[in-house]
């Protein structure tokens, strides 16, 4: 049987396409969505203001493709002074710093926890991924910068971050960067248009059931 030899030139030419597909899936999605999300973001900030007066919106320096920052978006789900707060709470921290997580965390508001469950604090990054500095599929993007990544953690630098990614729709919600990065990795390595469709809608999934990360 004669061995097929793939060359440098067709591995390009199909992370092209893929990279090119990939990113016609993410305007059209976003652009299909985003009559729709628009009222529901609106009626979401109305809740927040009345609720804990202040900033609508969360905005935070996030890294991206290649080690780039930008500014991510999310509703806001806390206090208007909880980055202050961080320090006061911090040994209540579950995970391994830099990360931090607080089961039930005081910071957060009471409309922020429906937001929260519900992924709906998640919405405004539509206009990221419009942007170009997300994706629809990808590791999640991390606040802290990348001068703390090891060496091998910069392998997720090399794709775009996403909405959603493989770790999100694993069922498990409490895992350190280390361990999240295996997942972020394996994505990056397996990575096609198909794989995308299905994590796009097993996400749908665990956000209606409300079980894992969300």
């Amino acid at each position: 049987m004669e061995m097929t030899i793939i060359q440098p030139r067709d591995i390009k030419l199909f992370r092209t396409g893929y990279r090119v597909s990939k990113r016609l899936l993410d305007l059209a999605v976003c652009m299909l969505f985003l009559p729709v999300l628009l009222p529901v973001i609106g009626v979401c900030a109305l809740l927040i203001w009345l609720d804990n007066p202040g900033p609508i919106f969360f905005k935070q320096n996030r890294t991206g493709k290649g080690g780039k920052r930008f500014r991510m978006y999310k509703l806001r789900t806390m206090d208007t002074n909880a980055e202050a707060l961080k320090q006061k709470y911090a040994h209540l921290n579950e995970l391994t710093w830099p990360d931090f997580k607080i089961t039930d965390d005081p910071r957060v508001t009471r409309v922020g926890r429906i937001l929260r469950k519900t992924s709906l604090d998640e919405l405004p990054q539509i206009f990221n991924i419009i942007k170009g500095d997300m994706s629809l599929v990808g590791p999640r993007p991390t606040s802290f910068d990348v001068s703390t990544y090891k060496l091998w953690h910069t392998e997720r630098l090399e794709v775009l971050p996403g909405l959603t990614g493989l770790w999100q729709v694993s069922g498990r919600s409490d895992l350190d960067f280390d361990d999240r990065l295996h997942l972020d990795i394996e994505y990056i390595e397996n990575r096609s248009f198909w794989l995308d469709i299905q994590i796009l809608i097993r996400t749908v999934t665990v956000v209606f059931t409300q079980e894992g990360a969300y």
